[in-house]
């Protein structure tokens, strides 16, 4: 098999896998909830209710993973977070 037909099937692989990072917003004790859902809605395009499942997992678990996508993506959303003030970091799924 050649290295472009390789490529390709590597490819269509990852576009269906997809989604290889995952972004994951940490607790903290320095922002409201109103804030944190703001920022999940402007940021990441989550709905009310998702922004609002989202932030009540981060204050009781300490952590949630609020969006997936690829590292370009994710880590973009990742640092506009962060200048946000937000705890957050992303990683390989």
């Amino acid at each position: 098999m050649g290295t472009i037909t390789k490529n390709k099937e590597k490819e269509k692989i990852e576009s269906i896998i997809g989604q290889p990072y995952m972004l994951i917003l940490h607790n903290d004790d320095l922002h409201s909830f109103d804030f944190v859902i703001d920022c999940l809605i402007e940021i990441c395009g989550h709905s009310q209710e998702q922004a609002s499942q989202s932030a009540h997992i981060v204050h009781f678990k300490g952590k949630c993973d609020v969006k997936r996508g690829q590292k370009e993506v994710i880590e973009e959303l990742c640092n506009k977070l962060r200048g946000r003030g937000l705890s957050s970091t992303f990683e390989e799924i």
